[in-house]
């Protein structure tokens, strides 16, 4: 819908068109993101017209890149980490004998 609304206003009904929903539900989603200020709605004549609101829509993305940075990050200390505890694992492996991987019972034999 979002997507749709990028190109320029539509209707309600032309919003429902490629949708396997109700206008009804449609409505619901409409109202959704003309509470989160994403959307603007207005009554034309007998029809309601949807606008997006770009500015929201760059907000959101530049909320999202900051995330996305912080989550990247995060991933990128936490497999420096487990990847120490590897090595570490090996090196006890090693100098307590190799364990059975499947069960991490030591082999006999």
């Amino acid at each position: 819908m979002i997507e749709r609304l990028s190109h320029g206003p539509a209707s309600v009904r032309g919003l429902t068109e490629p949708f396997a929903l109700s206008q009804q539900m449609i409505s619901k989603h409409i109202a959704c993101l003309v509470r989160a200020r994403i959307v603007i709605k207005m009554k034309r004549g007998r029809e309601s017209v949807c606008t997006l609101r770009p500015e929201a829509i760059k907000t959101v993305s530049d909320w999202a890149i900051s995330y996305r940075r912080f989550w990247e990050e995060s991933f990128d200390k936490l497999e420096v980490v487990v990847n120490q505890m590897k090595k570490a694992e090996v090196r006890d492996d090693k100098k307590h004998g190799e364990r059975d991987r499947a069960d991490g019972r030591f082999k006999s034999f």
